[in-house]
């Protein structure tokens, strides 16, 4: 593809300045359409962009720098990103859920791609706080992917609506208290030793400890690249977690770093390692 020369560069990097603030992220191929100019000169464009300090680039894209420990991008945003990754660790949590279980998947990017994997999992009943993952459930009932006679049972929290679709505060603060759930899974915005889990939304930290208290089991969904993020607000210890389903990105020192923590680490696409 030949590069567009009807734009200087410094209007091109305006347009795809314009662009990430207003989408709240953007990616590379994108990008090369609505330009119409090559791959490279787009990340040449994002190089500059993220020298100047206005943008930080990501897997396959960019996104608009801003305190990130206060920053919650929508849920579009987030969606494009880590396609793959999000896919396996999704195929590889549906394993953790027996038929006739009572689940509560809590909003995300990655709980909305396990959802689509649990469609064909008899008999479950799903807590969601997520109007995504609500969604997922009501279309797959719709077109018969679900079992007639044991399709699962869905109860939405209610709440206020966040960037990420995402139902949050008192009222489902309130309706998450009065249940127990065998399973809870959980994405986040940020993970480390230590701050733990942790999002950039007050509310939504509030309603995520209200998860982790009425579970059983805590299973934390999350790609490689949420790893050294610390949102705003803590809502739970590494120790709180009972499994981490996380992708092949992830590095070997922080692996073994996460052993000294979690007892339970599954890395989608490998063998479990012997122990």
């Amino acid at each position: 593809m030949t590069d567009n020369q009807n734009l200087l560069a410094e209007q091109r990097r305006a347009l795809i300045l314009d662009e990430v603030r207003r989408r709240g992220g953007v990616r590379v191929n994108e990008l090369t359409r609505r330009l119409n100019v090559s791959d490279m000169t787009v990340r040449r464009d994002l190089d500059a962009l993220a020298r100047q300090g206005v943008v930080e680039k990501v897997h396959g894209g960019a996104v608009p720098v801003v305190d990130a420990s206060s920053h919650e991008p929508g849920f579009e945003a987030k969606s494009g990103l880590e396609l793959g990754a999000k896919e396996a660790i999704a195929r590889a949590a549906a394993a953790l859920v027996p038929p006739g279980s009572a689940i509560a998947l809590a909003g995300g990017t990655t709980t909305f791609a396990l959802a689509h994997h649990l469609l064909d999992v008899p008999e479950l009943t799903v807590v969601t706080n997520s109007v995504r993952v609500a969604d997922v459930f009501e279309s797959g009932q719709r077109r018969g992917n679900s079992r007639s006679e044991g399709s699962a049972t869905v109860v939405i929290t209610g709440g206020v609506r966040t960037l990420s679709e995402t139902l949050v505060g008192p009222v489902a603060d309130r309706a998450i208290q009065s249940l127990h759930f065998d399973l809870l899974f959980l994405g986040v915005h940020g993970i480390s030793v230590e701050a733990g889990l942790s999002t950039p939304n007050l509310a939504e930290a509030e309603t995520n400890r209200q998860f982790v208290r009425s579970a059983r089991r805590v299973v934390v969904i999350a790609d490689h690249t949420k790893w050294g993020t610390v949102g705003l607000s803590s809502f739970a210890s590494l120790e709180d977690v009972d499994t981490l389903v996380t992708d092949a990105g992830i590095p070997e020192v922080l692996r073994e770093e996460i052993a000294e923590h979690l007892s339970d680490l599954i890395v989608a696409g490998e063998p479990p390692a012997d122990n």
